[in-house]
């Protein structure tokens, strides 16, 4: 997908661009997957903000997007659309059944492909088979964790994991952070790579877009006052005054690991993302 760049006719304009769209092949969402979407702005079952700089934006209704590929007739895939929930785009496929859902469009998966899901699937874009029937080597993204509860790793827009071996009932992937995870045989996943490749490529260009996203302004601490943030306070553009900076709450962040070291999965983890 190419990307389109504006002539700078006003500040907003200049440095911007936007994806053309000119896969695409269905404009209108399938009605029968479509989900009412509410926001929340950020705020729990309480009324409290838990999570800062959420807010606005344009309405939009959620697409949902078959994850689990339980279904193992082949589908035809009838249309290419756009998903204003997630970075990569969505195909609408029609199963021989007729009935009709949407998954996660890999690169160079075109209107009239045929896209099959189970063990027997052959190795090409689009299918769903078990990590035990893929060959070590192989691209594949929207992976399990857990058979059956559908993919949860590697399904943003030009993502793509490696499989790297096979043994003891596990498998160890490649994941696109270069962390070495161990997922279970049976679980499913797809091969190829996400599509939608130029998504990185497009520059914002103004902060309308951002507000159109949901997402509200967010104001530095060091232009608070030291009631408001530890970092706030000082004459003039003052520097920390701490070892490393910290949140409005005084937790360490930038560098600061949140991930528990007791934590039950870290047994999965071959290599982290970090390890040299």
């Amino acid at each position: 997908m190419a990307i389109k760049v504006y002539k700078p006719t006003s500040n907003g304009r200049r440095n911007m661009s936007v994806l053309s769209y000119e896969d695409l092949t269905k404009k209108a969402p399938e009605k029968s997957l479509l989900q009412v979407l509410k926001k929340h702005a950020g705020r729990n079952n309480t009324g409290r903000i838990t999570v800062r700089h959420h807010g606005g934006g344009n309405r939009r209704k959620y697409r949902i997007i078959d994850f689990k590929r339980a279904n193992t007739n082949p589908a035809t895939v009838i249309a290419l659309e756009y998903d204003p929930n997630r970075s990569a785009n969505i195909a609408l496929v029609q199963y021989e059944d007729g009935k009709k859902s949407y998954v996660i469009a890999p690169v160079d998966l075109k209107v009239g492909d045929v896209i099959t899901s189970g063990a027997e699937s052959d190795i090409k874009p689009g299918n769903a088979l078990p990590i035990a029937n893929i060959p070590v080597g192989t691209m594949i993204h929207n992976i399990e964790l857990y058979p059956g509860k559908g993919a949860q790793l590697v399904r943003s827009a030009g993502a793509m994991a490696q499989l790297m071996a096979k043994e003891n009932g596990m498998a160890q992937i490649r994941l696109p952070s270069s962390e070495v995870r161990l997922v279970r045989l049976n679980c499913l996943a797809t091969i190829g790579q996400v599509g939608n490749l130029d998504h990185e490529n497009v520059k914002v260009g103004k902060a309308g877009k951002t507000r159109h996203k949901g997402i509200r302004p967010t104001v530095r601490g060091s232009v608070m006052n030291p009631c408001d943030h530890p970092h706030g306070g000082g004459e003039g553009r003052a520097p920390i005054g701490r070892p490393s900076p910290v949140t409005p709450w005084g937790k360490p962040t930038m560098g600061y690991k949140t991930r528990n070291k007791k934590a039950r999965t870290n047994k999965f983890m071959v290599k982290r993302r970090n390890d040299r």
